[in-house]
């Protein structure tokens, strides 16, 4: 899967001359956290609510709410912003662009290609896209194995095994001695006990209807 898969396309953005305190409502009309700046069509910074919160005053100031919104709105997103953006073009793996926000200690990467802004991916959309690709939320059954052994062919054969049933495996992950498998029914008894028989260890069963 690719970060144009999953990004918001054509996101808001703010000017460089544009002010805190508009930024700051901006984010807060659109319950976002994080706005790139742009200039003349080009990304230049971005703005974030954990920068906005950084240079706020302090609730212990001794400024009155008519000073501090003064201030803010004095304030221009160009003496505030991150220059230094690091981002990722829309052909970039999704799991590429995780491991670059895990790295960094970023919540979400501008989309640039050619030198055009064209959209934004947060890990709200990787946090979406890992329940998507486990199919968490979708009807049916999760089985998880012990597959110790990791013999060659071990998935052909529990693949086997479950379409002997007529049964359709939607989802399957495998996390080092883990097998995990999601098939779109709730009737698994048969299944299970098949995969007993063949020597798998059930680690775990969960239905979802």
């Amino acid at each position: 899967m690719y970060v144009r898969n999953r990004m918001t396309a054509n996101p808001y953005t703010v000017s460089p001359e544009c002010t805190v305190a508009e930024a700051a409502e901006l984010m807060r009309s659109k319950s976002i956290r994080r706005v790139p700046v742009v200039k003349n069509g080009k990304l230049v910074g971005i703005i974030t609510e954990r920068k906005l919160l950084e240079i706020s005053p302090s609730p212990a100031t001794s400024l009155s709410i008519f000073e501090i919104n003064y201030l803010l709105s004095k304030t221009k997103i160009d003496s505030v912003m991150t220059r230094d953006v690091i981002t990722v073009s829309s052909s970039t793996l999704l799991e590429e662009a995780a491991v670059i926000m895990r790295e960094h200690d970023i919540g979400g990467l501008p989309v640039v290609d050619d030198g055009k802004l064209v959209g934004i991916i947060t890990e709200t959309d990787i946090f979406d896209s890992f329940i998507e690709i486990m199919g968490f939320k979708d009807a049916g059954s999760r089985i998880a194995l012990d597959i110790e052994e990791d013999k060659p062919g071990t998935l052909a054969k529990v693949a086997g095994i479950i379409a002997g049933f007529d049964v359709n495996i939607t989802h399957l992950a495998i996390f080092r001695n883990e097998l995990i498998i999601r098939i779109n029914t709730t009737n698994v008894d048969n299944v299970i006990e098949a995969l007993k028989k063949e020597g798998y260890r059930i680690i775990s069963i969960m239905k979802n209807e």
